[in-house]
């Protein structure tokens, strides 16, 4: 059977696409090696925000007594967390499995591997069967970067180390946790362990935590980890694993610090490896299927989305490359456009930024003004966040007068952030923001008010 497209991979990326293209009319078929939602729906995203909101709560019930409430013998039952995690799961996969069906888009389990190309299109093989398509769309995503450390190799098949896969399905709370890698998921495993009584320690290569996430933000994320008792080796490097124990240089000195499991967070990888791109001359540049603005790849009708292009290792990301891809692959122009993608860390308190920090402004040239201010101008922070110290952080353009950064620590942060960044995306003036009606009490509040203490000259 010959398909007008097939999707290789069924995480955000293949599955958005898959659904977007038999919407179109397209005769499509989607292959997945594991699961569909891919490491975001069951290894990631999803998996790990279900913990986490369980931690949430279960803090809110310990320390209640700011806010008047007081609740006695509260406990987190971890087993009972990793249960409702996977029906979350379970429910979730059979949504998507739904949707791809009234998409009418064909679903085969099994790793695919492109064999080449004929007169009817491009050749893929799963299971000893052969599939045909004028049209591939990969998306194998990532894997995570397991390093050549001594001792990770022998660690991770004793079940001492572990990866984001694995720490999502552990019985039981390790007394002490070591997580290699300051970065968005080593962060928020390390929120939830710390959380549900385990002794957190986070050794970072970097000084500072969370990737580029903007200094001053980071900094007060950092504060509040130590306030609840996680430790952190700043400026470290891990030399070695041992059954126990994880040594590290910090300062020229090798230091070592206990450890019941260590959780291996250092980034992830586009997986590119042994799916046969060599076959159709598929171009990979720095470990990454190289793609142009449309997904395009150097082979025609042949697209890429997702991880597996290495741009923007995010799911949302993902969503969006696969749309751009079918809607080039319908003769529809589109392109992707990264100015305004944004990024959470769903932490106790969030995290969320969308656009420019000030370091990645002066590497562009962008003269650009600074307004910062407290959480605490929003009467709807103050009211639920005793102690709270967030802040929000907008940095405008100097000569255009347009929003094109915000930064924030604080709960909310999450779901208030798609509206800095459709006026980042829309280039709004700040004096044609200040004319928007802003629910009170919100949180959300913040952004106007740091947009009026900016005096708009224009």
């Amino acid at each position: 059977m010959i398909f007008d497209l097939i999707v290789i991979g069924g995480g955000p990326a293949g599955y958005i696409g898959a659904e977007r293209a038999g919407q179109a009319g397209f005769n499509t078929l989607l292959i997945e090696k594991n699961s569909l939602g891919g490491v975001c729906l069951n290894e990631g995203c999803i998996p790990s925000k279900t913990l986490l909101n369980s931690a949430k709560i279960f803090d809110y019930a310990r320390y209640g007594e700011k806010y008047g409430v007081t609740a006695q013998k509260v406990e987190l039952d971890h087993n009972a967390v990793i249960k409702r995690k996977n029906k979350v799961v379970k429910v979730l996969v059979s949504g998507i499995r739904a949707q791809l069906k009234r998409s009418n888009v064909n679903v085969v389990e099994g790793y695919a591997r492109i064999d080449g190309k004929s007169s009817d299109g491009y050749i893929v093989m799963v299971n000893d069967e052969t599939y045909t398509a004028k049209r591939l769309l990969i998306a194998t995503g990532s894997a995570p970067v397991i390093p050549s450390i001594p001792g990770v190799t022998e660690g991770l098949e004793a079940g001492y180390v572990l990866t984001n896969r694995e720490i999502l399905d552990i019985s039981e709370i390790p007394r002490s946790l070591v997580v290699v890698g300051g970065g968005i998921i080593g962060l928020e495993m390390a929120s939830y362990f710390n959380s549900a009584g385990s002794k957190v320690t986070i050794i970072e290569m970097l000084d500072h935590i969370a990737g580029n996430t903007d200094r001053d933000i980071s900094n007060i994320l950092l504060k509040n980890y130590q306030k609840k008792g996680v430790e952190f080796r700043l400026n470290s490097k891990v030399v070695e694993i041992k059954n126990g124990a994880v040594v590290y240089e910090s300062a020229g000195k090798l230091e070592e610090i206990e450890a019941d499991k260590v959780l291996m967070s250092i980034g992830r990888r586009p997986v590119v490896q042994n799916i046969g791109l060599e076959n159709i001359g598929v171009e990979v540049e720095n470990g990454a299927i190289k793609t142009d603005e449309r997904g395009k790849t150097n082979v025609p009708e042949v697209y890429a989305a997702g991880d597996v292009n290495g741009k923007s290792m995010l799911a949302h990301t993902a969503y969006r490359e696969a749309e751009v891809c079918v809607n080039n692959m319908l003769g529809r122009r589109d392109i992707m456009r990264y100015n305004a993608v944004p990024s959470v860390i769903y932490t106790n308190p969030e995290v969320a930024c969308v656009g420019e920090t000030e370091e990645t402004a002066r590497e562009k040239g962008i003269e650009f003004e600074v307004v910062k201010l407290p959480m605490r101008y929003s009467g709807r922070y103050v009211a639920e966040n005793e102690g709270g110290d967030g802040i929000c952080k907008l940095l405008i353009n100097k000569k255009y007068r347009n929003l094109i950064g915000v930064h924030m620590i604080g709960n909310y942060s999450s779901e208030i952030i798609y509206g800095a960044c459709i006026m980042i995306e829309t280039e709004m003036r700040i004096r044609d923001i200040k004319e928007l009606v802003f629910p009170h009490p919100t949180v959300s509040e913040i952004i106007r008010e740091g947009i009026f203490q900016y005096k708009d000259l224009l």
